[in-house]
């Protein structure tokens, strides 16, 4: 009898050999005439575990890892395809604490399924949200995400909801759903995940929001740095096309919606939704003033709902488990789950999804199992580049977008970067301006020269020249751009920097003459 052997082909796993290892089980398969069929999967999210191998056994899914090529042959010597055990057997996968603790919604087929597979997707619950969509008035399905309290999951948070309302109230002869998959912050790969790992919970989502608000064209917008994913994403498309989930007959319904992927050149302001609708239309990716909103005068100047991958993907649970059952999950008024992205100096890193309300020092010291240096924490910045620096003394945020807005952060993309003793506040506040400056679009003119002259100043702390002047000219910098950028590029800047300067002012002090010498 074949047994099933999973190797994920997720780009985290393929960068530390993945192919190679699954070839190397192939080939010691055939050498041992031992029926097993390989299926690539998506990854699990457990990235310090990749290469992570598992064997489909009468109990359950075994895993394995880190496996490397070398560490094949003693697999099949211990047994591995019966689940036998071997230093780098962790037991049943489900079991594996940092898996087990996890409420996994969006992620549930990620890591399980053949990404590839419409027959997994539909075993593993797959368009019943569509299909339930299908049957509803495009109303009803607005009033459903509305209800559910589903919010952005790429930045502010905006509830989902009313831009869909928005869209579906306004009246065109064409409107656009635009996926915004241009995942640039750092320390984020969860829309990079869901792409290679579960193409079809995005198609599905989009094709749920086509027919809510009327719009019968849908974009994928990613990175070239994605090429995975866009292979996936085409691939999947293709498929869903040929099988009626896309076309003119939505699932043999009276909808049409179709879908396809586009690259960016890799700015990162085209993450920002209207330089992303000009970078689709083929111009510049630069910021547009506000208004008109895009929800009424989007891409080709058309009523656009652009929502993140998480959001999307979100969508079918909602559609198919109810409003209420996502609404469930998660406090006050961050509804549902989020997944967290654990990166930087940790033991643990990788993709959790939670109910909101988990608090951040959980996260770090008991999933993340603390930095990987063994040094203590100094600093965890949560948001991507953009995002403010949070010290220990406040690891007791709950993940919530209020909760953190009232510490003076944000959640964005869920992306945690921890930092050990050894990191240089003020370099990272330096980082934050002058990858600002770097980034900026040009079109205002506090995020275009104030990053630029935010650079200047910090570098004037960091040689002693007036340093009390020049943090009070940083922080008058700052102000001006957060409150008078176009965009959250040159309007988030200032969060890194000023959390730097306000939680660990001992880095932006002047260097005593006698330890410089030194």
């Amino acid at each position: 009898m074949s047994v099933t052997v999973f190797v994920p082909r997720d780009a985290a796993a393929l960068a530390v050999g993945a192919d190679r290892v699954a070839a190397a089980i192939e080939r010691e398969a055939e050498a041992r005439g031992l029926d097993i069929q390989i299926v690539r999967n998506g990854s699990r999210g457990m990235l310090w575990l990749e290469v992570l191998v598992e064997v489909r056994t009468d109990e359950g899914r075994v895993a394995y890892g880190p496996v490397k090529p070398s560490d094949v042959a003693s697999l099949f010597d211990a047994g591995f395809l019966r689940g036998g055990d071997h230093p780098l057997c962790h037991g049943l996968t489900r079991e594996i604490p940092f898996l087990k603790g996890q409420t996994r919604l969006t992620f549930a087929r990620c890591g399980v399924t053949d990404p590839l597979s419409l027959d997994d997707y539909r075993h593993y619950q797959g368009l019943k949200g569509l299909a339930n969509a299908i049957a509803m008035a495009p109303s009803e399905i607005v009033q459903q995400v509305t209800d559910s309290g589903l919010r952005g999951r790429g930045g502010a948070g905006f509830p989902t909801g009313i831009k869909w309302k928005t869209v579906a109230d306004a009246a065109a002869d064409q409107k656009y759903i635009v996926c915004n998959a241009d995942e640039g912050d750092s320390g984020t790969f969860a829309d990079r995940m869901i792409m290679e790992g579960d193409p079809f919970v995005l198609i599905e989502g989009m094709a749920i929001a086509g027919i809510a608000v009327g719009a019968s064209k849908g974009y994928v917008y990613t990175r070239s740095e994605y090429p995975h994913a866009i292979a996936v994403m085409e691939e999947a498309i293709a498929i869903a096309r040929r099988e009626g989930i896309l076309g003119a007959s939505v699932l043999g319904s009276a909808y049409a919606f179709d879908m396809e992927v586009r690259m960016g050149a890799g700015a990162y302001v085209c993450g920002e939704e209207t330089s992303l609708l000009n970078s689709l239309e083929g111009k510049r990716g630069i910021v547009r003033a506000k208004p008109p909103l895009p929800a009424l005068q989007g891409l080709f100047g058309k009523p656009t709902v652009v929502n993140n991958v998480m959001s999307l993907a979100s969508i079918p649970i909602v559609l198919d488990r109810g409003a209420q059952f996502y609404r469930d999950f998660g406090v006050g008024r961050s509804h549902g789950t989020i997944p967290i992205q654990l990166a930087g100096n940790l033991k643990h890193g990788g993709l959790y999804e939670t109910a909101f309300g988990l608090p951040l020092g959980q996260l770090i010291n008991e999933i993340g199992g603390g930095t990987i240096s063994g040094r203590p924490v100094k600093a965890v910045q949560v948001g991507g580049p953009l995002g403010a620096y949070f010290p220990p003394s406040l690891f007791d945020t709950i993940f919530d977008y209020e909760a953190f807005t009232a510490a003076g952060g944000l959640i964005g993309h869920a992306g945690v970067v921890v930092f050990d003793d050894t990191a240089d506040m003020l370099k990272q506040a330096r980082f934050a301006m002058e990858f600002c400056a770097i980034e900026s679009c040009g079109k205002c003119t506090p995020c275009r020269i104030g990053s630029t002259r935010g650079v200047e100043t910090v570098d004037k702390i960091a040689q002693g020249i007036e340093p009390e002047k020049n943090k009070v000219l940083l922080e008058d910098l700052c102000n001006t751009m957060k409150f008078g950028s176009l965009c959250a590029l040159g309007g988030f800047t200032p969060y890194p920097v000023m959390s730097a300067m306000t939680h660990f002012p001992e880095d932006f002090a002047p260097v005593p003459i006698q330890e410089a010498a030194e």
